[in-house]
């Protein structure tokens, strides 16, 4: 399981846009990288509204807001065309990322135990350590709680 203080993994993951970003393209600004279950649901539409809601926020911060899901590429397209999204979406399909974040796992949903994508957040610093995680997010005032983390 990551911790507070150490390195983030290194990813190679497709956005919406068709480039291919990697942990190093975000080296020299921090990052948010956020893992959320699907596309156009309810709560992960809400959050991926308030990130974009705030990017100038985080923005004027050195901050750059990231989201990641195991949906497609052009999911993620579809879903920026119906939404106010202002954010670059990865892809993740194996869910190989997610993963190695401790993002995906076993979860209760609704009583049952599935496997599936783990709501978190991680801060990443410039040069890639972990400042804060945020695991098991609840969508209500998450946004706004990394934002007034960020040192």
């Amino acid at each position: 399981m990551l911790e507070e203080g150490q390195k983030a993994p290194a990813f190679s993951l497709e956005a919406d846009d068709g480039k291919t970003y990697t942990l190093e393209s975000f080296k020299g600004k921090r990052l948010v990288l956020y893992f959320y279950p699907k596309d156009n649901t309810s709560g992960c539409t809400r959050e991926g509204i308030e990130f974009t809601d705030m990017k100038e926020q985080f923005g004027g911060k050195d901050t750059v807001v990231v989201g990641v899901s195991p949906d497609s590429v052009k999911s993620h397209q579809n879903f920026k065309s119906k939404q106010p999204i202002d954010l670059i979406l990865l892809s993740d399909p194996d869910r190989a990322v997610a993963s190695a974040y401790g993002a995906y796992g076993e979860k209760k949903m609704y009583g049952k135990i599935t496997m599936g994508i783990i709501r978190s957040t991680f801060v990443i610093d410039k040069d890639s350590v972990i400042e804060k995680i945020y695991r098991n997010v609840k969508v209500n005032g998450h946004v706004e709680k990394v934002l007034c983390g960020l040192k």
